[in-house]
């Protein structure tokens, strides 16, 4: 190419190769698959329908319904103040004003995010004391934050475990758990929910075969609302030489004398457990998780985590903020776990009264109505809705087939007569169906 000619030359021939409608060399591009079959889409699609049908039958559509002011014992919904029994704000942390005040003080201070990750200039001092706070709860070495609950548990078992490897968890653990071992690409069993024997069973018969394996549990169980049998768990797992993850996601503020969880609960030392997990979202009243543990493990994580410590912004200024000011109030005000206890077990004894099936709940604010039918299960929802209660309903995509429920969330701001006034509603509806 010697000349301004050959350039134009050169430059009308590939324009001419690109015209419309001409031809091309290359061979038809294979038809787009869209995602119109994708069974998760097809998946909503059913449950849309669902919804549709019960609006024609003068059912409203229970989930997604904005509210205005803060979600406490009662709750402001569509212009109707009704008594709530759908946060998980087990404390009322959410709306204390020390916790409000502390999380408008770090705005003013630090702005809204930190706009980078704590190794590259966004680390700023309430996250150590944070962690330093929980550490000292749950008398281990360390403990690190995360930018959410769910992604604490699934990149922690990510972190810790590979394909050569073995979790062994409890049949009703939390969705995260299994997101984890999908990332890990481990070897996933389920034993028997809340049974020691057949989680022995299971490792008798597969521990061998695995390089390193890990047992996962709940400390309280979000859809059912029982408390895990601990120290029987640990005995199995230190038998067979297991690492142990607890999700205190519900039982850390809720469970214990003082609140501290199912530590606290079994006295148990802090490094009876490998992996403490929680969130800051239900009794720390923020958003966000942490993991504690050994020292050595939680550097690990902020250093190579992915999702944890590498690759992501930690949680923002303010959230951190009110979850330091909730654990502080915790801490001074152990008389709120008391009457969190007090309003619970109320809660479950007018349930019981009026006929309803707990299932196993005992000694946590979560109380669950088993009903094992997904329509019937909103249509008491949308009964209790227009008679004055919000009660969330949960269906079988969440708690599997046969298994849709009314979950009822305790608070310790709830009044006794907000609780009467359920089971008097609860009563009702039994004695009309």
């Amino acid at each position: 190419m010697n000349s301004e000619t050959d350039v134009r030359d050169l430059a009308r021939d590939l324009m001419n190769r690109h015209r419309p409608g001409r031809t091309s060399n290359q061979p038809p591009a294979r038809r787009r698959r869209g995602l119109e079959s994708h069974p998760l889409i097809e998946q909503a699609r059913s449950a849309r329908q669902t919804l549709a049908e019960l609006t024609a039958r003068g059912v409203a559509n229970p989930f997604f319904v904005p509210h205005d002011g803060v979600s406490g014992p009662t709750i402001d919904m569509l212009g109707r103040q009704l008594i709530n029994f759908s946060t998980a704000n087990y404390l009322g942390l959410g709306y204390h004003p020390q916790v409000v005040a502390a999380a408008k003080e770090a705005i003013d201070q630090y702005g809204m995010s930190v706009s980078a990750g704590r190794a590259v200039s966004g680390e700023i001092p309430l996250y150590s004391d944070l962690e330093q706070r929980l550490a000292g709860a749950y008398g281990v070495d360390d403990a690190v934050i995360t930018t959410s609950g769910y992604l604490a548990n699934a990149a922690m078992i990510a972190f810790l475990l590979t394909s050569t490897d073995l979790a062994v968890c409890d049949a009703l653990v939390h969705s995260s758990v299994v997101a984890g071992t999908q990332w890990a690409q481990c070897r996933r069993v389920m034993f028997r929910h809340n049974d020691p024997e057949s989680l022995a069973a299971i490792l008798r018969r597969m521990r061998g075969s695995a390089e390193r394996a890990m047992v996962i549990v709940e400390g309280a169980y979000s859809m059912d609302g029982d408390i895990v049998a601990l120290p029987e768990v640990l005995c199995v797992a230190r038998e067979f030489d297991c690492l142990v993850m607890v999700d205190e996601a519900h039982s850390f503020g809720t469970v214990g004398e003082h609140g501290w969880g199912v530590r606290e609960r079994y006295g148990l030392p802090g490094d009876a457990v490998d992996v403490w997990m929680g969130t800051l979202s239900k009794s720390l009243a923020s958003c966000g998780g942490f993991l504690a543990g050994n020292g050595e493990l939680m550097w690990a994580i902020r250093l190579l985590g992915p999702g944890l410590g590498l690759f992501i912004a930690p949680p923002t200024p303010a959230q951190v903020a009110a979850s330091i000011a909730a654990f502080d109030v915790l801490r001074a005000e152990p008389q709120r776990v008391d009457r969190l206890r007090v309003n619970a077990a109320h809660a479950l004894a007018v349930a019981h009264e009026a006929g309803w099936d707990t299932g196993a709940s005992a000694g946590t604010p979560i109380v669950p109505l088993i009903i094992g039918d997904t329509i019937a299960t909103i249509e008491l929802s949308t009964w209790l809705w227009q008679n004055g209660v919000n009660a969330s309903p949960i269906p079988q995509a969440a708690v599997g087939d046969g298994q849709d429920r009314i979950r009822l969330f305790l608070s310790s701001d709830h009044t006794p007569d907000q609780i009467a006034r359920l089971g008097s509603l609860l009563g009702q509806y039994r004695a009309a169906s």
